[in-house]
Protein backbone atom coordinates (compact mmCIF):
# COMPACT_ATOMS: atom_id res chain seq x y z
CA UNK A 1 0.00 0.00 0.00
CA UNK A 2 1.71 3.31 -1.17
CA UNK A 3 0.64 6.64 0.74
CA UNK A 4 -1.92 8.42 -1.15
CA UNK A 5 -1.42 12.10 -1.96
CA UNK A 6 -4.65 12.63 -1.67
CA UNK A 7 -5.11 11.54 2.05
CA UNK A 8 -5.08 15.20 3.98
CA UNK A 9 -7.40 16.50 1.29
CA UNK A 10 -9.79 13.17 2.15
CA UNK A 11 -9.94 14.25 5.51
CA UNK A 12 -10.00 17.52 5.25
CA UNK A 13 -13.14 17.66 3.24
CA UNK A 14 -14.57 15.13 5.21
CA UNK A 15 -14.31 16.89 8.52
CA UNK A 16 -16.39 19.99 6.26
CA UNK A 17 -18.95 18.43 4.16
CA UNK A 18 -21.83 15.70 4.63
CA UNK A 19 -21.08 14.40 1.48
CA UNK A 20 -17.50 13.43 -0.06
CA UNK A 21 -17.36 11.65 -3.46
CA UNK A 22 -14.39 9.87 -3.67
CA UNK A 23 -14.59 9.09 -7.60
CA UNK A 24 -11.95 7.86 -10.21
CA UNK A 25 -11.77 4.42 -13.20
CA UNK A 26 -12.04 0.95 -11.67
CA UNK A 27 -8.98 -0.26 -9.92
CA UNK A 28 -7.70 3.09 -9.27
CA UNK A 29 -7.56 2.28 -5.77
CA UNK A 30 -10.16 3.67 -3.83
CA UNK A 31 -11.74 0.91 -1.77
CA UNK A 32 -8.26 0.20 -0.82
CA UNK A 33 -7.21 3.81 0.19
CA UNK A 34 -10.57 3.91 2.30
CA UNK A 35 -10.27 0.49 3.93
CA UNK A 36 -6.88 1.34 4.96
CA UNK A 37 -8.12 4.70 6.39
CA UNK A 38 -11.12 3.41 7.97
CA UNK A 39 -9.62 3.20 11.57
CA UNK A 40 -8.49 7.04 11.17
CA UNK A 41 -11.76 8.52 10.74
CA UNK A 42 -13.37 10.66 13.45
CA UNK A 43 -16.75 8.85 12.91
CA UNK A 44 -17.06 5.12 13.33
CA UNK A 45 -17.76 3.93 9.75
CA UNK A 46 -20.23 1.53 8.36
CA UNK A 47 -18.69 0.03 4.99
CA UNK A 48 -21.50 -1.20 2.01
CA UNK A 49 -20.40 -2.48 -1.19
CA UNK A 50 -23.56 -1.78 -4.23
CA UNK A 51 -21.92 -4.99 -6.18
CA UNK A 52 -22.68 -7.24 -2.89
CA UNK A 53 -26.02 -9.25 -2.71
CA UNK A 54 -25.88 -9.17 1.40
CA UNK A 55 -24.67 -5.35 1.56
CA UNK A 56 -27.76 -4.69 -0.78
CA UNK A 57 -30.00 -6.61 1.27
CA UNK A 58 -29.40 -4.60 4.04
CA UNK A 59 -30.37 -1.30 2.00
CA UNK A 60 -34.40 -3.00 1.48
CA UNK A 61 -35.54 -0.57 3.97
CA UNK A 62 -32.52 2.03 3.14
CA UNK A 63 -34.14 5.02 4.77
CA UNK A 64 -34.95 3.20 8.40
CA UNK A 65 -31.31 1.30 7.77
CA UNK A 66 -29.81 4.43 7.11
CA UNK A 67 -31.50 6.65 10.17
CA UNK A 68 -30.41 4.08 12.44
CA UNK A 69 -27.25 4.90 11.97
CA UNK A 70 -27.04 8.32 11.75
CA UNK A 71 -24.12 8.65 14.66
CA UNK A 72 -22.22 6.40 11.89
CA UNK A 73 -20.00 7.56 8.35
CA UNK A 74 -21.81 5.36 6.25
CA UNK A 75 -19.41 4.29 2.91
CA UNK A 76 -21.04 3.26 0.09
CA UNK A 77 -18.96 1.84 -2.81
CA UNK A 78 -20.05 1.62 -6.08
CA UNK A 79 -22.32 4.09 -5.79
CA UNK A 80 -23.55 4.51 -9.43
CA UNK A 81 -25.38 1.29 -9.27
CA UNK A 82 -27.93 2.86 -6.64
CA UNK A 83 -28.48 6.12 -7.75
CA UNK A 84 -31.98 6.35 -6.20
CA UNK A 85 -30.11 6.94 -2.78
CA UNK A 86 -29.10 10.16 -3.73
CA UNK A 87 -32.58 12.19 -2.98
CA UNK A 88 -32.76 9.94 0.11
CA UNK A 89 -29.48 11.14 1.55
CA UNK A 90 -30.57 14.85 0.79
CA UNK A 91 -33.55 14.17 3.10
CA UNK A 92 -31.05 12.71 5.51
CA UNK A 93 -28.87 15.70 5.87
CA UNK A 94 -31.19 18.05 6.00
CA UNK A 95 -32.32 16.26 8.93
CA UNK A 96 -29.20 16.11 10.84
CA UNK A 97 -26.76 18.70 8.76
CA UNK A 98 -23.54 17.44 10.07
CA UNK A 99 -19.80 16.59 8.57
CA UNK A 100 -19.55 12.70 7.71
CA UNK A 101 -22.32 11.77 7.24
CA UNK A 102 -21.54 10.08 3.99
CA UNK A 103 -18.41 9.13 2.08
CA UNK A 104 -19.31 7.73 -1.67
CA UNK A 105 -16.49 5.75 -3.97
CA UNK A 106 -17.90 5.26 -7.82
CA UNK A 107 -16.86 5.34 -11.11
CA UNK A 108 -18.28 8.08 -12.49
CA UNK A 109 -20.76 8.17 -15.18
CA UNK A 110 -23.28 10.67 -16.49
CA UNK A 111 -25.95 9.71 -14.54
CA UNK A 112 -24.37 9.62 -11.47
CA UNK A 113 -22.48 13.13 -11.73
CA UNK A 114 -26.26 14.19 -12.68
CA UNK A 115 -27.95 12.92 -9.73
CA UNK A 116 -25.59 13.35 -7.32
CA UNK A 117 -25.32 17.12 -8.14
CA UNK A 118 -28.60 18.05 -8.78
CA UNK A 119 -30.22 16.37 -5.51
CA UNK A 120 -26.97 16.84 -3.57
CA UNK A 121 -25.92 20.40 -4.23
CA UNK A 122 -24.44 22.00 -1.18
CA UNK A 123 -24.21 18.98 0.75
CA UNK A 124 -21.18 17.41 -1.53
CA UNK A 125 -17.62 17.72 -2.29
CA UNK A 126 -15.83 15.77 -4.93
CA UNK A 127 -12.44 14.10 -5.17
CA UNK A 128 -10.55 12.06 -7.85
CA UNK A 129 -8.33 9.76 -7.56
CA UNK A 130 -5.98 9.59 -10.09
CA UNK A 131 -4.04 5.88 -10.94
CA UNK A 132 -0.81 6.47 -9.05
CA UNK A 133 0.97 9.31 -9.11
CA UNK A 134 5.08 8.69 -9.95
CA UNK A 135 5.23 10.84 -6.74
CA UNK A 136 3.67 8.38 -4.91
CA UNK A 137 5.94 5.47 -5.94
CA UNK A 138 9.60 6.98 -7.07
CA UNK A 139 10.81 5.28 -4.13
CA UNK A 140 10.37 1.74 -5.11
CA UNK A 141 9.99 2.36 -9.15
CA UNK A 142 11.53 4.06 -11.54
CA UNK A 143 10.12 6.58 -13.93
CA UNK A 144 10.38 4.39 -16.61
CA UNK A 145 8.69 1.53 -15.09
CA UNK A 146 6.00 3.72 -14.27
CA UNK A 147 5.71 5.45 -18.07
CA UNK A 148 5.77 1.83 -19.68
CA UNK A 149 3.11 0.39 -17.20
CA UNK A 150 0.89 3.50 -15.92
CA UNK A 151 -0.79 3.67 -12.71
CA UNK A 152 -3.17 1.24 -11.79
CA UNK A 153 -1.63 -0.65 -8.67
CA UNK A 154 -2.31 -4.21 -10.23
CA UNK A 155 -0.19 -3.70 -13.49
CA UNK A 156 2.18 -1.11 -12.07
CA UNK A 157 3.29 -3.84 -9.13
CA UNK A 158 2.91 -6.95 -11.73
CA UNK A 159 5.75 -9.27 -12.06
CA UNK A 160 7.02 -8.15 -15.19
CA UNK A 161 6.36 -6.37 -17.99
CA UNK A 162 4.05 -9.19 -19.90
CA UNK A 163 2.37 -9.76 -17.16
CA UNK A 164 1.72 -5.72 -16.75
CA UNK A 165 0.61 -5.80 -20.61
CA UNK A 166 -1.87 -8.56 -19.80
CA UNK A 167 -3.59 -7.59 -16.83
CA UNK A 168 -4.20 -4.19 -18.37
CA UNK A 169 -5.35 -6.28 -21.68
CA UNK A 170 -7.61 -8.19 -19.75
CA UNK A 171 -8.88 -5.01 -17.37
CA UNK A 172 -9.64 -3.01 -20.67
CA UNK A 173 -11.81 -6.22 -22.15
CA UNK A 174 -13.97 -5.91 -18.90
CA UNK A 175 -14.38 -2.40 -19.13
CA UNK A 176 -15.80 -2.33 -22.96
CA UNK A 177 -17.77 -5.36 -22.14
CA UNK A 178 -19.08 -5.09 -18.91
CA UNK A 179 -18.03 -1.61 -17.17
CA UNK A 180 -19.35 0.82 -19.71
CA UNK A 181 -22.28 -0.34 -20.22
CA UNK A 182 -23.41 -0.98 -16.54
CA UNK A 183 -22.67 2.89 -16.72
CA UNK A 184 -25.26 3.28 -19.43
CA UNK A 185 -23.03 3.28 -22.54
CA UNK A 186 -25.19 2.62 -25.36
CA UNK A 187 -23.86 0.69 -28.57
CA UNK A 188 -21.87 -2.12 -29.46
CA UNK A 189 -18.58 -2.77 -27.15
CA UNK A 190 -16.82 -3.93 -30.23
CA UNK A 191 -17.13 -0.18 -31.45
CA UNK A 192 -16.16 1.27 -28.37
CA UNK A 193 -12.74 -0.85 -28.63
CA UNK A 194 -12.50 0.38 -32.54
CA UNK A 195 -12.63 3.85 -31.31
CA UNK A 196 -10.28 3.35 -28.61
CA UNK A 197 -7.62 1.96 -30.62
CA UNK A 198 -7.97 4.66 -33.20
CA UNK A 199 -7.32 6.89 -30.03
CA UNK A 200 -3.82 5.42 -30.03
CA UNK A 201 -3.23 7.27 -33.34
CA UNK A 202 -4.25 10.30 -32.60
CA UNK A 203 -3.16 10.36 -28.26
CA UNK A 204 -1.75 14.04 -28.17
CA UNK A 205 -3.08 15.47 -31.00
CA UNK A 206 -6.02 17.67 -32.34
CA UNK A 207 -9.27 15.96 -31.90
CA UNK A 208 -11.44 15.76 -35.19
CA UNK A 209 -14.56 13.99 -33.95
CA UNK A 210 -15.70 13.94 -37.82
CA UNK A 211 -12.22 12.56 -39.10
CA UNK A 212 -13.00 9.68 -36.47
CA UNK A 213 -16.49 9.27 -37.52
CA UNK A 214 -15.33 8.70 -41.35
CA UNK A 215 -12.19 6.42 -40.46
CA UNK A 216 -14.52 4.15 -38.11
CA UNK A 217 -17.93 4.13 -40.31
CA UNK A 218 -20.16 5.40 -37.10
CA UNK A 219 -22.25 9.39 -36.76
CA UNK A 220 -20.75 12.29 -35.29
CA UNK A 221 -23.18 11.71 -32.66
CA UNK A 222 -22.37 8.39 -31.76
CA UNK A 223 -18.55 9.42 -31.14
CA UNK A 224 -19.54 12.28 -29.42
CA UNK A 225 -21.69 10.20 -27.15
CA UNK A 226 -18.88 7.08 -26.67
CA UNK A 227 -16.60 10.23 -26.14
CA UNK A 228 -18.66 11.56 -23.49
CA UNK A 229 -18.72 7.78 -21.78
CA UNK A 230 -14.96 7.34 -21.81
CA UNK A 231 -14.37 10.45 -20.42
CA UNK A 232 -17.04 10.08 -17.64
CA UNK A 233 -15.11 7.33 -16.80
CA UNK A 234 -11.84 8.66 -16.46
CA UNK A 235 -10.11 6.83 -19.37
CA UNK A 236 -9.81 9.98 -21.70
CA UNK A 237 -9.08 13.36 -21.47
CA UNK A 238 -9.80 16.47 -23.77
CA UNK A 239 -7.53 18.96 -22.69
CA UNK A 240 -8.88 22.57 -23.84
CA UNK A 241 -7.36 25.31 -25.34
CA UNK A 242 -6.55 28.25 -23.45
CA UNK A 243 -8.60 31.61 -25.49
CA UNK A 244 -8.64 34.54 -23.50
CA UNK A 245 -6.82 36.22 -25.56
CA UNK A 246 -8.79 37.39 -28.13
CA UNK A 247 -6.02 39.33 -30.47
CA UNK A 248 -4.66 36.37 -31.49
CA UNK A 249 -5.84 33.87 -34.29
CA UNK A 250 -5.95 30.74 -31.77
CA UNK A 251 -6.71 26.67 -31.97
CA UNK A 252 -10.02 26.18 -30.20
CA UNK A 253 -10.47 22.68 -30.49
CA UNK A 254 -9.15 20.50 -27.79
CA UNK A 255 -6.29 17.79 -27.48
CA UNK A 256 -7.02 13.74 -26.50
CA UNK A 257 -5.18 11.94 -24.44
CA UNK A 258 -5.77 8.38 -23.24
CA UNK A 259 -4.55 9.29 -19.33
CA UNK A 260 -3.27 6.05 -18.49
CA UNK A 261 0.08 5.52 -20.49
CA UNK A 262 0.16 1.85 -19.74
CA UNK A 263 -3.48 1.51 -21.61
CA UNK A 264 -2.17 3.43 -24.10
CA UNK A 265 0.55 1.10 -24.25
CA UNK A 266 -1.50 -1.92 -24.24
CA UNK A 267 -4.07 -0.83 -26.69
CA UNK A 268 -0.65 -0.01 -29.12
CA UNK A 269 0.44 -3.62 -28.47
CA UNK A 270 3.52 -2.00 -26.51
CA UNK A 271 5.12 -4.76 -24.03
CA UNK A 272 8.14 -3.98 -22.96
CA UNK A 273 10.33 -0.65 -22.75
CA UNK A 274 12.20 -1.98 -26.31
CA UNK A 275 8.66 -1.92 -27.79
CA UNK A 276 7.89 1.50 -26.11
CA UNK A 277 11.72 3.17 -27.51
CA UNK A 278 11.06 1.83 -31.41
CA UNK A 279 7.41 2.93 -31.56
CA UNK A 280 6.40 6.51 -33.02
CA UNK A 281 4.22 6.62 -30.67
CA UNK A 282 7.12 7.37 -27.81
CA UNK A 283 6.67 11.38 -27.99
CA UNK A 284 3.18 11.87 -27.81
CA UNK A 285 2.88 9.29 -25.15
CA UNK A 286 5.63 10.76 -23.33
CA UNK A 287 3.84 13.90 -23.51
CA UNK A 288 0.19 12.38 -21.82
CA UNK A 289 2.13 10.67 -19.31
CA UNK A 290 3.83 14.50 -17.73
CA UNK A 291 0.91 16.01 -18.46
CA UNK A 292 -1.27 13.46 -16.65
CA UNK A 293 1.52 13.30 -13.23
CA UNK A 294 1.26 17.21 -13.59
CA UNK A 295 -2.99 17.69 -13.81
CA UNK A 296 -2.91 14.64 -11.18
CA UNK A 297 -1.18 16.86 -8.34
CA UNK A 298 -2.60 20.34 -9.54
CA UNK A 299 -4.72 22.32 -6.33
CA UNK A 300 -8.61 22.40 -6.94
CA UNK A 301 -8.25 26.12 -8.18
CA UNK A 302 -5.64 25.61 -11.24
CA UNK A 303 -6.88 24.87 -14.32
CA UNK A 304 -5.09 23.32 -17.33
CA UNK A 305 -5.04 24.13 -20.72
CA UNK A 306 -3.23 24.15 -23.90
CA UNK A 307 -1.73 27.04 -25.84
CA UNK A 308 -1.64 27.10 -29.74
CA UNK A 309 -2.29 29.75 -32.49
CA UNK A 310 -2.62 29.11 -36.27
CA UNK A 311 0.53 31.65 -36.65
CA UNK A 312 2.27 28.79 -35.11
CA UNK A 313 3.05 29.79 -31.31
CA UNK A 314 2.34 26.76 -29.01
CA UNK A 315 3.31 25.19 -25.35
CA UNK A 316 1.90 21.45 -24.71
CA UNK A 317 0.50 22.83 -21.10
CA UNK A 318 -0.24 25.79 -19.44
CA UNK A 319 -1.37 26.12 -16.07
CA UNK A 320 -4.26 29.03 -15.02
CA UNK A 321 -5.27 30.22 -12.23
CA UNK A 322 -8.39 32.59 -12.10
CA UNK A 323 -7.73 34.20 -15.21
CA UNK A 324 -3.85 34.16 -14.91
CA UNK A 325 -1.22 31.93 -16.58
CA UNK A 326 0.90 31.04 -13.91
CA UNK A 327 3.47 28.40 -15.49
CA UNK A 328 3.71 27.46 -18.89
CA UNK A 329 5.13 23.81 -19.87
CA UNK A 330 7.15 22.19 -22.50
CA UNK A 331 7.46 18.81 -22.39
CA UNK A 332 10.47 16.97 -24.48
CA UNK A 333 11.60 13.45 -24.91
CA UNK A 334 15.17 14.29 -24.63
CA UNK A 335 17.79 15.23 -21.99
CA UNK A 336 19.27 17.72 -24.97
CA UNK A 337 16.06 20.14 -25.36
CA UNK A 338 16.03 23.10 -27.48
CA UNK A 339 12.70 25.39 -27.76
CA UNK A 340 11.36 26.01 -31.01
CA UNK A 341 10.24 29.38 -32.22
CA UNK A 342 6.93 28.92 -31.51
CA UNK A 343 7.73 28.04 -27.78
CA UNK A 344 9.13 31.25 -27.14
CA UNK A 345 6.26 33.05 -29.36
CA UNK A 346 3.81 31.30 -26.98
CA UNK A 347 5.88 32.40 -23.44
CA UNK A 348 5.70 36.01 -24.76
CA UNK A 349 1.96 35.72 -25.47
CA UNK A 350 1.05 34.75 -22.26
CA UNK A 351 3.42 37.13 -20.45
CA UNK A 352 6.34 35.89 -20.31
CA UNK A 353 5.80 33.57 -17.32
CA UNK A 354 7.93 30.89 -16.08
CA UNK A 355 8.56 28.08 -18.91
CA UNK A 356 9.38 24.95 -17.78
CA UNK A 357 10.77 22.17 -20.01
CA UNK A 358 9.96 18.73 -18.64
CA UNK A 359 12.50 15.91 -20.22
CA UNK A 360 13.05 12.19 -18.39
CA UNK A 361 16.01 12.39 -16.51
CA UNK A 362 18.16 15.71 -16.99
CA UNK A 363 19.88 17.61 -14.23
CA UNK A 364 17.97 20.70 -13.83
CA UNK A 365 19.42 24.10 -15.48
CA UNK A 366 18.54 27.27 -16.52
CA UNK A 367 18.10 27.14 -20.07
CA UNK A 368 17.63 31.09 -20.21
CA UNK A 369 15.96 33.45 -18.32
CA UNK A 370 12.72 32.43 -16.92
CA UNK A 371 13.36 28.92 -19.22
CA UNK A 372 13.78 26.23 -16.44
CA UNK A 373 14.91 22.34 -17.88
CA UNK A 374 13.52 19.67 -14.95
CA UNK A 375 12.84 16.40 -14.89
CA UNK A 376 9.65 14.11 -14.66
CA UNK A 377 11.10 13.87 -10.67
CA UNK A 378 11.57 17.18 -9.86
CA UNK A 379 8.77 19.35 -11.76
CA UNK A 380 6.67 18.75 -8.82
CA UNK A 381 9.02 21.16 -7.12
CA UNK A 382 8.68 23.91 -9.48
CA UNK A 383 5.13 23.88 -9.79
CA UNK A 384 4.70 23.97 -5.25
CA UNK A 385 6.71 27.02 -5.64
CA UNK A 386 5.05 28.73 -8.08
CA UNK A 387 1.66 27.64 -7.50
Amino acid sequence: MFDRIIENELFEQISDNPAVALVGPRQVGKTTLVKNLQQRFEKPSIYLDLESNADLARLRDAELYLDERRESMIILDEIQRMPSLFPLMRSLIDRQREPGRFLLLGSASPDMLKNSSETLAGRISYLELHPLQFDEVHNEVAYSVHWLRGGYPAMLLAVSDRSSFRKMSDFVNTYIERDLPLLGLPGNPSNVRLLLNMLVSVHGGLLNISQLANSLKMTVPTIQTYLDYLENAFLIRRLLPWHINVNKRLVKTPKIYIRDSGMLHSLAGITSSEDLAGNIIIGNSWEGYVIQQIIAALPFNVQPFFYRTHDGAELDLILVKGTSVKIAIEIKYTNSPSLSRGNTLAQQDLGNPLLLVVTPSAEDYLLRENIQVCSIATVKNYLNAAL
